[in-house]
C-alpha cells in the first residue's frame, strides 16, 4: 500500500480545519476544497493548497464527487478524508475513490453500504445477539399490512425512514387513529431526504436516553470501543449536547455495550473509526439504533477523556497500520461536555438565523476546547448546516466540566446573528441535567417552558420599540429592512445581556 502523504479533505469548516490539524503534525501536507460561498473561510487559508469545487449549493459544490477524485488525481493526492457529512456515508463515492488508486480514509464501501440501511444493519447485526427494539424485520409499504404490524407492536410506535438518519422520515404515532396519515407523511418525508420511501416500524421507547459507543478498528481484525457519549440532549431528533462518559452508565454496563459495540463492528467486518448508537431505557436496558459509519461530530469528548487523537488514528489505519492501543490500554480519565453553537434562535423554535459575525470571540483558559472553521467578519451561508463551532470543555469530573461550560458560555461573544449558547446555559444549570437524571425529551420537558415564551414575548416588544423608535427619530422614513434588523439585533443583545 502506498505511504500517505498528501490528504484532501472533502469537506469544509471546522472538520476540515480538525482533520488538517492531525495531518500537519504527523507531516502529511494538506488539499482544501471549497465552494464560492466559502472561498475566504478558514478551513482554505489553513490548508496548503486548495480548490474551488462550484456555485454555494452542495449539489454544485461538496457533493461532485468525481469531480473532487479529479482534482485529487491532479494534484498527486494519496487519500481523501471525507469529514461527516456530504460524501462521508456513500458507498459509492468511497468505490470510486478505490477505483481510482486512491485511499478512502473510512471503512469499506460494503460496510457504508450496510450500515446505511437500517434494516440490513439489523439483519447483520442479528447474528452476534445484540438487542434489538421490537419491530419489523423487513421494510413496509402496504397500509393494511404496516397498520397490522403496529397493533401487533404496541402503540406507541415509531415509523422510521430505512435509509434515514437525523430524524427525518421519522414519525411517533400514538395510536392507531393517527397510522396512515402519519405512515404516509414519513414515507413522503423519506423519499424527499434520501430517495427512498421504504420505512420500518418499532415500538417507541418513551423515556430513553440515547448512548453511543465510539469504536476503532483495523485491518488486522484488532477491535477496541473508545467509551460512551451520552448525546441525549436533542431538538428535531438531533443532538445539541454530548458528553462522556455518561452520568448513569455502571462499569458493568459500560463493558457490556462496549463488547456489544465491538460486535456490530465485526458483524460487517468494519474498518476506521465509527460509532455504535443504543437507546438505553429507563430500566437501563439497551437497545442497537443504528451504527454511524463515520467520525461523529462529537467526536472531541472522546478524545479529551482517553487523551487518543482519533482523526491520527484513523490515518494510521488508512495507511495499513495496526491499532496504537489495545483496549486494556484504554482508560477514562475525568470528564468532558459539547455544546455545538448552531446560528439558531433557541426561543423561536431553534429556527436557523443568518447574518454576519460581527463580533466573534472565543473563550480561552484551562480546560476549554473550540472547534471551529469562522472568524470575525464572516457570513454563515444559508447552504450549509448552521453549526457555527463546537465548544468542548474538560475537567477532572462532571461538575468541574459544567462548571467550565458555563463560563466558557459567558466568556463566548457573538453578535450579529442567534445562537445556541444561550440554550446551552439554561442547559448546564437545570436541575435534570446537573443530577444526570434527563432523556432525549429534555427540550420538550423543559425549555418549552412558560418562562422561554415570557423571555422570548420580552425581546419582541423590545425589539418592536427600538423599531419604532429608530422611526420616529429618523428623518429618512426609507430605512431599509437591513437597518431596522440591525437595530432590532440589538434587543438581542440586550436580553443576552442584561
Amino acid at each position: 500500500m502506498k505511504q500517505i502523504k498528501k490528504i484532501l479533505i472533502a469537506n469544509r469548516g471546522e472538520i476540515a480545519i480538525r482533520v488538517m490539524r492531525s495531518a500537519k503534525e504527523m507531516n502529511i501536507s494538506t488539499v482544501a476544497v471549497f465552494s464560492e460561498a466559502d472561498r475566504y473561510s478558514p478551513h482554505v487559508k489553513y490548508a496548503d493548497e486548495a480548490v474551488c469545487l462550484g456555485a454555494p449549493p452542495s449539489a454544485q459544490s461538496y457533493l461532485l464527487g468525481d469531480k473532487i477524485i479529479e482534482f485529487s488525481k491532479k494534484l498527486d493526492v494519496d487519500a481523501i478524508h471525507p469529514g461527516y457529512g456530504f460524501l462521508s456515508e456513500n458507498a459509492d463515492f468511497a468505490n470510486k475513490v478505490n477505483d481510482a488508486g486512491l485511499i478512502f480514509i473510512g471503512p469499506s464501501a460494503d460496510a457504508i453500504k450496510t450500515m446505511g440501511d437500517k434494516l440490513a444493519a439489523k439483519e447483520a447485526v442479528g447474528k452476534y445477539n445484540i438487542p434489538m427494539i421490537p419491530g419489523t424485520k423487513s421494510a413496509v409499504t402496504n397500509i393494511a399490512e404496516a397498520k397490522k404490524n403496529g397493533k401487533e407492536i404496541g402503540y406507541p410506535i415509531l415509523i422510521k425512514a430505512a435509509a434515514g438518519g437525523g430524524g427525518k422520515g421519522m414519525r411517533v404515532v400514538e395510536n392507531e387513529l393517527d397510522f396512515e396519515e402519519q405512515m404516509k407523511l414519513a414515507v413522503n418525508e423519506a423519499q424527499s431526504a434520501f430517495g427512498n420511501g421504504e420505512v420500518f416500524i418499532e415500538r417507541y421507547i418513551s423515556l430513553p436516553r440515547h448512548i453511543e459507543i465510539q469504536i476503532m478498528a483495523d485491518a488486522y481484525g484488532n477491535i477496541v470501543y473508545l467509551f460512551e457519549r451520552e448525546c441525549s440532549i436533542q431538538r428535531r431528533h438531533q443532538k445539541v449536547i454530548e458528553e462522556a462518559p455518561s452520568a448513569v452508565l455502571t462499569p458493568e454496563l459500560r463493558k457490556i455495550m462496549g463488547q456489544s459495540a465491538v460486535n456490530v463492528a465485526r458483524s460487517c467486518n468494519y474498518v476506521g473509526a465509527g460509532t455504535v448508537e443504543f437507546l438505553l431505557d429507563e430500566n437501563n436496558n439497551y437497545y442497537f439504533l443504528e451504527m454511524n459509519t463515520r467520525l461523529q461530530v462529537e467526536h472531541p469528548v472522546t478524545e479529551l477523556i482517553t487523551g487518543i487523537d482519533l482523526v491520527r488514528e484513523q490515518i494510521r489505519i488508512a495507511n495499513g497500520e495496526k491499532l496504537s492501543f489495545t483496549q486494556e490500554e484504554l482508560q477514562i480519565n475525568g470528564h468532558a461536555v459539547e455544546l455545538r453553537v448552531y446560528a439558531e434562535d433557541p426561543v423561536n423554535n431553534f429556527m436557523p438565523d443568518t447574518g454576519k459575525l460581527e463580533i466573534y470571540k472565543k473563550p480561552e483558559g484551562i480546560g476549554i476546547r473550540v472547534d471551529d472553521g469562522f472568524e470575525e467578519g464572516i457570513s454563515i451561508p444559508i447552504y450549509y448546516d448552521p453549526m457555527i463551532s463546537k465548544l468542548i470543555t474538560y475537567g477532572k469530573d462532571r461538575n468541574e466540566a459544567i462548571k467550565r461550560m458555563i463560563r466558557a458560555i459567558d466568556e463566548y461573544k457573538i453578535s450579529g446573528i442567534e445562537t445556541t449558547l444561550p440554550f446551552g446555559k439554561f442547559v448546564m444549570k437545570h436541575e435534570a441535567f446537573i443530577s444526570g437524571d434527563y432523556d432525549t425529551n429534555f427540550v420538550k420537558k423543559y425549555y418549552t417552558n412558560n418562562e422561554n415564551i415570557k423571555n422570548k414575548e420580552e425581546y419582541e416588544k423590545i425589539a418592536a420599540l427600538i423599531a419604532a423608535k429608530f422611526f420616529n427619530n429618523n428623518e429618512n422614513k426609507n430605512t431599509s429592512i437591513t437597518t431596522i434588523k440591525k437595530n432590532c439585533k440589538s434587543a438581542s443583545a440586550w436580553k443576552k445581556n442584561r
